[in-house]
């Protein structure tokens, strides 16, 4: 049972306090941005090596792609961010903690993306491949030049989301002490006493910039939809 008797809603946020400190928590958002962009564009690529891995004849390719996805969708990121920072040094591995983010987020992003991409590339009409094969096209020419580009308009909505997510994602690299919003929000709570002031504030930095990666969704959407009116 929650008591809200004397309870101060005053008391959840300083302006004043969050004025002052939003100097030092706006520090911490290149690092956010740098984290979020190199683990999506590490994702991209593993994504779609995976989804074709996942999607091929080749038991060779097929079930290690499966093994794969199935492992980072069922373990949590801020596991595998303690096992990249803290217990790959154990084995001799050693990574600072910038390229332990990227890794964890890249890694774990991959296996959701290969999934957006293997559904995606298979909602392609099977005629295309083979109309593609008639002409002359290689395996690579088929993808590069007819499929990927359709698939793409597909999988810009989804893989949005999955960008959305690592971008608020970011906020557990503050556990292996990557200097992003979160934790100089941490830092400015923890001088200032006032950590529901500093939360609050770092939440309405992540608002508008989630919502600038929906703003560029939109955009993209509408330029890939004219090609097929």
């Amino acid at each position: 049972m929650i008591n809200f008797n004397g309870f101060n809603f005053g008391g959840l946020f300083d302006v004043e306090l969050a004025l002052e400190n939003l100097p030092f928590i706006l520090g911490g958002l290149p690092m956010t941005v740098a984290v979020s962009f190199a683990g999506m564009a590490l994702g991209l690529v593993l994504g779609l090596f995976l989804a074709l891995g996942r999607g091929s004849d080749k038991k060779l390719l097929r079930w290690p792609s499966r093994v794969y996805i199935s492992f980072m969708r069922g373990t949590p990121i801020l596991v595998f961010l303690f096992i990249l920072y803290f217990g790959l040094p154990v084995v001799g591995i050693e990574m600072t903690a910038y390229v332990a983010a990227v890794l964890g987020f890249g890694l774990n992003s991959a296996a959701y993306i290969a999934e957006v991409n293997r559904s995606a590339i298979n909602s392609i009409p099977k005629g295309q491949w083979e109309s593609a094969h008639a002409l002359g096209f290689s395996y690579w020419q088929t993808l590069r030049r007819i499929i990927l580009p359709q698939a793409t308009r597909i999988a810009i909505p989804p893989l949005t989301n999955i960008f959305l997510d690592i971008v608020k994602a970011t906020s557990l690299a503050a556990v292996i002490t990557v200097p992003e919003l979160f934790q100089k929000a941490q830092i400015a709570g923890g001088r200032t006493f006032d950590t529901m002031t500093m939360y609050v504030l770092v939440a309405f930095i992540y608002w508008p910039l989630c919502g600038v990666i929906s703003f560029v969704q939109d955009r993209l959407e509408k330029r890939y939809n004219k090609f097929i009116k």
